[in-house]
């Protein structure tokens, strides 16, 4: 079964995530990526073992941030400092689809790699491009990673519980948000391109994308003229709601309003509070009886273990799920049917790795093989698309040109 962007060719001029990402979505995909990276440098990502007190490291100096960025791509190592070395991106540019950057404008003007000059070597090509606040405005050319975006767009201030400061997400959810809308934005110029010919410039940004996944409070913010009210536990829905179960595992419960009440009450073997007058209205429960059920409800769901609810709430077509820990993700049999998949690793073994997370009845779609080595396939880019000898090749070696 083929892969739906066989044939598609990108480059990709990229470091971290925000951008790399992107394209690695594109070669689950089935496009062909390459990526460029600075001779005797490569990606700054490869040597960040941790980040804050998350150790990223593995073994013969792998790095997991590296791998996940990085995925199915050959690493081309070039020296753009010099004038050859720019002479071999612009003559694989004839030969690319999309090219990738997410460096600062100033590096991409110094480098000549910019949209003007890359497409007036290829009218086709698609050029796309991740910054950290966008195309416009004061702070364009600024710098920014996933933890800018997560507290720029408001994000801080959607998590945790009324009382609590701004509270910042596990690393990389920003970063991960502008991959996947970077994704759509290349698929979206590739497809305009099947119908007009006509190649484009793209802009996204870590701060568009964490706007966009937060897009409801955002939109709450501009018509309405509030903040979204944090989740409290103790003084909201008690079946939009998650509890504590007898083995200190956690299910989430969303129930929908009306006649649901009446089932879940049943299901829970506490039937009179269905008709109990305090309960009998969801503002009621919401809002003026709200700690009084939750505690109620705490203490209930603490005599039977997670499994044991799931099962009854399952029985009854309740609406319910785990809460789960990262590390437990993988002993979930749906995510493991679903959106699980093992590959090989040099350095580990065959290992699993998260699924692509849609289906396709004719296609197929996920990681093929892990990120590259530096300059591993350098000589076969230079050779298969640049046209180049090995003589011309061996002496971009002894130039330190790649």
């Amino acid at each position: 079964m083929e892969y739906p962007l066989e044939g598609i060719r990108i480059l990709d001029w990229g470091i971290y995530h925000a951008g790399p990402g992107g394209t690695a979505i594109l070669g689950d995909l089935g496009a062909e990526v390459i990526k460029i990276e600075q001779r005797g440098k490569g990606d700054p990502v490869r040597y960040r073992g941790r980040f804050g007190r998350a150790s990223f490291s593995l073994p013969e100096n792998g790095n997991l941030f590296f791998e996940g960025s990085n995925r199915n791509k050959k690493s081309v190592t070039i020296d753009l400092n010099k004038e050859k070395g720019k002479e071999i991106v612009h003559r694989l540019i004839p030969h690319i689809d999309i090219f990738m950057t997410n460096l600062r404008e100033k590096t991409v003007e110094k480098m000549g790699m910019t949209y003007p000059i890359l497409s007036n070597l290829n009218h086709r090509l698609i050029y796309a491009y991740v910054s950290s606040y966008g195309p416009y405005g004061p702070d364009s050319k600024e710098g920014g990673f996933d933890f800018h975006g997560q507290a720029r767009s408001g994000m801080m201030f959607g998590m945790g519980q009324p009382e609590m400061p701004p509270l910042l997400s596990q690393f990389g959810i920003v970063d991960q948000a502008t991959a996947i809308i970077l994704a759509q934005g290349m698929l979206a110029a590739l497809f305009m391109r099947e119908r007009t010919d006509k190649g484009q410039k793209i802009n996204t940004s870590i701060l568009g994308a964490g706007l966009h996944l937060n897009h409801f409070n955002f939109l709450n913010a501009l018509w309405l003229h509030q903040d979204v009210p944090r989740h409290h536990r103790m003084n909201t829905d008690p079946t939009r709601n998650y509890y504590c179960c007898k083995d200190g595992k956690w299910f989430a419960i969303t129930l929908q309003p009306g006649e649901a009440w009446g089932s879940f009450c049943r299901v829970i073997g506490r039937p009179e509070l269905e008709k109990d007058p305090k309960f009998d209205t969801l503002e009621k429960r919401s809002d003026e009886h709200s700690a009084e059920i939750v505690s109620l409800l705490d203490q209930l769901f603490l005599t039977k273990t997670r499994d044991e609810w799931l099962e009854i709430f399952k029985e009854n077509d309740l609406f319910v799920c785990p809460v789960h820990r990262p590390t437990e993700l993988k002993n979930d049999p749906q995510i493991r049917e679903n959106y699980l998949n093992e590959i090989e690793s040099p350095s580990l073994g065959n290992v699993m790795v998260p699924g692509f997370p849609v289906h396709f009845s004719e296609a197929k779609a996920g990681i093929k093989k892990t990120a590259p080595d530096m300059g591993e396939h350098t000589e076969e880019i230079l050779s298969s698309i640049g046209g180049y000898s090995q003589k011309q090749i061996e002496q971009f070696k002894k130039e330190e040109i790649i």
